[in-house]
Order: structure tokens, then sequence, then C-alpha cells
């Protein structure tokens, strides 16, 4: 196992955020679900330099708030 950049993996994921102009990202935390050769599933998490345990909850915790939000909408809504 050897540490790689997120960013090429990010990009090719597709992932991007909206920001507005002079907007500034201070700090990361990626979670991604990894497949291993085997098909074995685990989880990753990488967090930005500096990032203490306290920001870093702080994000987990208001990702998670922002997430549970979200209205899913099915075909029978439509």
């Amino acid at each position: 196992m050897s540490a790689q950049a997120l960013g090429p993996i990010l990009d090719g994921l597709g992932t991007t955020i909206e920001l507005d102009d002079g907007d500034l990202v201070a700090s990361a935390l990626v979670i991604c679900k990894i497949v291993d050769k085997d098909g074995t599933v685990s989880l990753g998490l990488s967090t930005s330099e500096g990032l203490s345990w306290i920001d870093q909850n702080g994000l987990l915790t208001s990702a998670q708030q922002i997430a549970n939000q979200v209205t899913i909408s099915t075909k029978d809504d439509e």
C-alpha cells in the first residue's frame, strides 16, 4: 500500500464543488469507498494538513446533518 495524491483520483470521479469568486477552501475531509482487487470493501479517510481531530469531527458531523436534510424524490413524486 502506498500513499497517493487524491487530486487526480477525485478528478477522475468527476467530483466538483460550487464556489463563488473569492471563496477559499480552507480545509478538507475526504471519505471514500475503496474496493480492493479481491472485492473487499473498506472506508478511506483523508484530511488536509493541519486539520485537527476536533475540526475533522465538526466537518463530518456538519456534512451528516446536511446529507440528512436532502430530500430524495422517487418516480412516484413526479
